[in-house]
């Protein structure tokens, strides 16, 4: 966290704001790492159901391109939602219609266009004002969202499909705690979206501990008609929730499910609010 990033009084149950401008250039180094290590075969392996690796790379540059075009350079044609569709449904169909689009594209030349434009995202970043309004971010409630948490939500995004292409070729979690650590706290704004319909007196609070050096402790407070990160603690949790980083991670991203992350973590009190504290999701799932 940054403490020269401004509190929007709004937001203040989010937590400190987050500055994840500095690490997209060391995103996209470790991503180019991965993708120029690759051999021919390994862009064939799946890296998510339905998508190779070099259709999860292609997915990548939709979003640059996507980044770019709109917050940038001001473009604003592109797809319109369909009759009744959900956010959800809108963003599967068209990263579905941009990874077939891309179909005719080589991995070499996807590698290539990769390094170009995500260099242009990284410089794109560090110009950007945190406390400008951008785009929503579903998972945290917010709409629009205030551009620290806009640009952080992206740095987890590629994050993640990172550890996804590295799965995929039988590599482990990238745990380097550099990144691992912010993409850990940027997960964790999810928590008070996470507990709007669960009821507790005020002053309730919730602890979820991550172990190791990426880890750390955020403590969710019942405020009234929210939950919030922004109180201080005071005495002992109602439930606590500790788990390692690995399990952390992918329970955020749906890559575990809750009841598999609750197996595997230590809960001390509450079980339920412990069970509600882990239906947590910080990805458009």
């Amino acid at each position: 966290m940054n403490p020269q990033l401004t509190h929007d009084p709004g937001h203040a149950w989010l937590g400190a704001p987050i500055d994840a401008r500095p690490l997209f250039v060391v995103e996209q180094a470790a991503l180019m790492a991965v993708l120029r290590g690759l051999g021919p075969s390994d862009w064939s392996e799946e890296a998510v159901p339905g998508w190779s690796v070099r259709d999860l790379a292609a997915h990548l540059l939709g979003d640059f391109y996507g980044r770019l075009a709109r917050d940038r350079d001001g473009h604003r044609q592109g797809p319109l939602f369909a009759p009744g569709e959900t956010l959800e449904t809108f963003i599967h169909r068209i990263n579905q219609e941009w990874v077939d689009a891309l179909a005719r594209v080589s991995p070499a030349a996807l590698t290539d266009t990769l390094d170009l434009v995500g260099g242009q995202v990284a410089r794109f970043f560090e110009t950007t004002d945190p406390d400008a309004p951008s785009l929503g971010v579903s998972w945290a409630g917010l709409d629009p969202a205030p551009m620290w948490l806009d640009c952080a939500r992206d740095l987890t995004e590629f994050w993640t499909h990172r550890q996804q292409i590295r799965h995929a070729v039988g590599q482990e979690t990238d745990l380097d705690p550099r990144l691992l650590s912010v993409v850990l706290d940027i997960f964790m704004r999810a928590l008070p979206h996470t507990l709007r319909h669960t009821a507790a007196p005020v002053g309730t609070q919730i602890q979820v501990s991550v172990d190791g050096p990426a880890g750390g402790t955020w403590t969710v407070t019942a405020a009234g008609d929210r939950w919030s990160l922004a109180e201080p603690r005071a005495g002992q949790p109602a439930a606590r929730v500790q788990m390692d980083a690995d399990s952390a991670w992918r329970l955020c991203t749906r890559g575990i499910t809750p009841a598999t992350a609750l197996a595997r973590a230590h809960i001390d009190g509450d079980r339920q609010l412990a069970e509600a504290a882990c239906q947590i999701v910080s990805i458009v799932y």
